[in-house]
């Protein structure tokens, strides 16, 4: 009967992870995401992505930003999409500073805001709710 399981790689606790997070279990997401480790099956970037982006859409910002320093440590170096899914979750749960902090922390090493990040930043500044200085950082190269 055991040779018919299913083998969980990291492909698969990512897809199980993301699916409790879409549901919002948050607690089925982050058993999963320990149960993972303690396989031997090491979280990846998506992992991490999926796990914190389901933990801002759930409120728990002090959670998600924990999870994002825990990836660095961890020598998972957060990339692009992880970035603008923190700044957006930041900004979404009105923790406009630390928003602002993630975008300077991302542009410093070389990312982009995305058109979704630059897009809630743009209504903030219309709305006189975030400083007109943060322009250039959403701003792409010409």
């Amino acid at each position: 009967m055991e040779e018919n399981q299913l083998e969980l790689d990291i492909v698969i606790y990512n897809i199980l992870i993301e699916g409790m997070c879409k549901a919002g279990n948050l607690a089925a997401a982050k058993e999963l995401f320990l149960e993972s480790s303690s396989k031997g099956i090491q979280p990846n970037v998506r992992t991490y992505t999926i796990t914190i982006n389901g933990l801002l859409d759930g409120g728990l910002v002090g959670e998600a930003i924990n999870l994002f320093r825990e990836m660095e440590e961890n020598g998972c170096p957060p990339n692009s999409c992880t970035y603008n899914i923190m700044i957006q979750g930041l900004v979404l749960n009105r923790k406009i500073s630390r928003a602002v902090e993630y975008t300077n922390e991302m542009v410093g090493k070389g990312f982009s805001v995305d058109a979704s990040t630059a897009e809630l930043f743009v209504h903030l500044i219309s709305n006189g709710e975030l400083d007109t200085s943060l322009q250039p950082l959403i701003q792409k190269d010409s």
